[in-house]
């Protein structure tokens, strides 16, 4: 970007064309003469081309003025730089895909709503590692902590309910994997969002157990139940014998360990959310996001290049030409 550091030096520049204007003004108005007894010799002499080009020195000497007022005005080039300091977050998602889960109590069910929210969430962010743990009666990781976003994104929408692991809700376990997942992060800050719809049924761990372990590595927990408590419909898909999905229903009961989740969060500087409904379990994920952000500061500083030298030199060139040229090709006889 160009900027000037004496803008003030372009005023230099209405006097040097009123005096311009009015030099020419003058050559124009009184011209000098010589007196002959007869121009019959004259008629039909065009002038040379030296007498057409009389006007160069005086144009070049003009020029060069206004070359030497830009160089007074200072042009410089403003380069502006900043310099990024990120201190970014790792972030685990640790997410429950026991039958439960597909109970349609959300829209179209508590699994697909949470995984919607999570990619909602995962694209608000920018410089964070992001991973996936998966759990219903044993828990693995799915992705580990990665900025590679498009990758963690397609993951999340392939994750199924736990047709291919142990049935049951083993949040110690979850709990451990995710904390094991973050304990070799350098960043800062350390989260765990925990997803789930139920209660510690299954596992080898004890959630109070990984619990301290989390607390251990300073991680910090967001806790968040999931559905309603109660009775509900749990949605089985079958096959007929033509090979068409047939869904039914069962009955099942669900309920969320508030109590185990609560203090989770509270232990560790989370926070516990209850989301009963696709909205609210929106306004969960917004509020994490709100909370843990992260932090950003950004130095700016300009670098300046003085470009006044080449018009001066510039000017320079022209006054010496105008001079030069004016006492010699366009040298005027007395």
């Amino acid at each position: 970007m160009l900027v000037w550091a004496t803008p003030v030096a372009f005023l230099a520049l209405l006097p040097l064309m009123a005096a311009y204007g009015w030099t020419l003004w003058c050559e124009k108005t009184a011209r000098p003469s010589l007196q002959f007894s007869s121009l019959r010799f004259a008629t039909g002499v065009s002038p040379t081309l030296r007498a057409q080009l009389r006007w160069v020195p005086g144009i070049l000497g003009f020029l060069s003025a206004v070359l030497a007022v830009v160089a007074l005005a200072r042009p410089q080039l403003a380069n502006i730089k900043q310099k990024r300091n990120v201190e970014g977050i790792d972030i685990m998602m640790v997410l429950d895909v026991s039958d439960s889960m597909s109970i349609e109590d959300m829209d179209p069910n508590r699994l697909e709503a949470s995984k919607q929210m999570i990619r909602d969430f995962v694209v608000k962010r920018v410089s964070d590692k992001i991973g996936l743990v998966v759990f219903s009666g044993e828990s693995y990781t799915r992705v580990p902590l990665t900025l590679d976003y498009p990758v963690l994104l397609q993951s999340v929408k392939e994750v199924q309910t736990s047709r291919n692991i142990k049935m049951g809700t083993a949040i110690g376990v979850a709990l451990a994997n995710g904390a094991a997942r973050l304990k070799e992060s350098t960043a800062k800050s350390r989260i765990m969002i925990f997803l789930t719809d139920g209660e510690n049924n299954s596992g080898t761990i004890d959630p109070l157990t990984a619990l301290e372990i989390a607390k251990q590595y300073k991680i910090k927990i967001y806790t968040i139940g999931a559905g309603q408590d109660g009775d509900a419909q749990l949605p089985v898909v079958t096959m007929d014998a033509f090979g068409r999905k047939i869904k039914r229903y069962q009955p099942i009961h669900s309920k969320v360990n508030d109590e185990l989740l609560s203090k989770m969060a509270s232990e560790t500087g989370g926070k516990y959310y209850r989301a009963k409904n696709k909205v609210s379990l929106e306004n969960v994920f917004q509020d994490i996001d709100r909370l843990e952000k992260s932090k950003i500061e950004i130095e700016q500083y300009t670098e300046f290049s003085e470009l006044f030298p080449k018009y001066l030199a510039w000017s320079l060139i022209l006054a010496a030409l105008a001079m030069v040229l004016g006492q010699t090709v366009f040298r005027r006889a007395p």
